[in-house]
């Protein structure tokens, strides 16, 4: 299969469709306090496709926070795919030029979102449209459009509580690359207590600050043990950071309290569980070993790691397709990052990630390469047409 060729007059370009994307605020309010939200890019996916024939569902569970789900219903005895894309971008406080006014230059699009991931967006879109423009498939083709990922991924959640499908393909950026697993990630606050008293009385008061840096060290040590243990094949090890710390309130009084916040990057046989009995054992050895540790541990947000199947045959049919259009075996990676894919995976949906390439995502300038959004819409189209015939 050949690459997809673009055109400005083409109504089913995909740079045509990226640049008006783009145009659209999509900020997510959860990241930034005046973000747009998805309310306005919902409205136009929905209304775009339903002009196209698609049947149209607006899903908003928590108001305001929209997502789309577009069905071409199939004929009958096929297998359905769902593509799923979100709709939100992190925000532009400090984005080089004008992040809303789509730029090409150098064979590239610029703007925020323009690679995470209005591309694949974009592409999934005219895809579905391409694939399904001759008539019915024998599946049905679904096209997920999602709130809220960059966050909590409320939208995808939403959208698995009614929709299902045979497979996925979350349209991520992956350098058209084939990415069958990625890394989850579990929160957690360690509080370390200690004794409020004046400065001048050591005899009463508990330095709860320095409490805490034995459990820093230990959570280095911690680090340290993973990058030596057992690796993934695509993923490496897991790890695992201090990201915030907050505790005493003025020089002259020995610190009550001193909270940590966590965070530890999973990989399949991973999860939250682990993750707790993990820093559980670490806690209890300091407060086995140093005089006055006494520590409460919570659990914060986790998400659970992903791996595909590599011989399931949605992998199977995009790589194949993937190929064609490449002229070569697409790289097959993970990425250190999580995804809306652990989710379409825990519901049983085999799923992949493939998007286009760039560079820029949550940078101060973002772009999406051009040549390569045209070969995603090719692949695409192909690997629909191919799965739910």
């Amino acid at each position: 299969m050949p690459p997809a060729t673009s055109s400005a007059a083409d109504p089913l370009d995909p740079r045509g469709l990226l640049a008006r994307l783009i145009a659209i605020d999509s900020v997510n309010p959860d990241l930034a306090a005046d973000g747009a939200g998805e309310s306005a890019i919902a409205g136009f996916c929905g209304e775009w496709l339903a002009a196209r024939g698609f049947e149209v569902h607006r899903l908003d569970k928590r108001g305001g926070r929209p997502s789309v789900v577009a069905i071409a219903r199939g004929a009958g005895g096929g297998r359905s795919l769902m593509l799923n894309g979100h709709l939100d971008t992190v925000g532009v406080a400090g984005y080089d030029g004008d992040p809303f006014d789509p730029e090409i230059r150098d064979g590239r699009m610029y703007g925020r979102g323009s690679f995470d991931m209005k591309g694949g967006l974009a592409a999934m879109m005219i895809a579905a449209v391409r694939a399904t423009a001759g008539g019915p498939l024998r599946g049905d083709v679904l096209l997920a459009c999602v709130a809220d990922e960059e966050h909590g991924s409320t939208g995808t959640e939403e959208v698995l509580e009614s929709f299902t499908a045979d497979a996925a393909i979350v349209t991520e950026p992956s350098h058209l690359e084939v990415t069958l697993a990625h890394k989850g990630f579990a929160w957690f606050d360690v509080v370390i207590e200690g004794r409020a008293a004046h400065g001048s009385r050591p005899d009463l008061g508990v330095d709860a600050i320095a409490k805490a840096g034995h459990f820093l060290v230990a959570l280095e040590e911690l680090g340290t043990r993973l990058a030596q243990g057992p690796a993934h094949p695509l993923l490496g090890t897991g790890t695992v950071h201090a990201s915030v710390i907050a505790g005493g309130q003025e020089p002259s009084t020995y610190p009550a309290h001193c909270r940590i916040t966590l965070e530890r990057r999973t990989v399949p046989g991973e999860n939250a569980d682990t993750v707790e009995a993990e820093l559980t054992a670490v806690l209890d050895r300091l407060a086995a070993a140093v005089p006055g540790f006494r520590y409460r541990l919570t659990r914060g947000l986790h998400r659970e790691p992903f791996q595909a199947d590599p011989e399931a045959r949605i992998v199977r049919t995009l790589t194949r397709h993937a190929e064609a259009v490449l002229g070569r075996p697409p790289v097959v990676r993970g990425e250190p990052f999580w995804t809306d894919a652990a989710l379409l995976d825990r519901a049983g949906i085999p799923c992949l990630l493939f998007g286009a390439d760039g560079e820029g995502a949550h940078a101060a300038r973002e772009w999406a390469d051009l040549a390569s959004l045209d070969r995603l819409t090719g692949i695409l189209t192909g690997t629909i047409t191919d799965f739910c015939s």
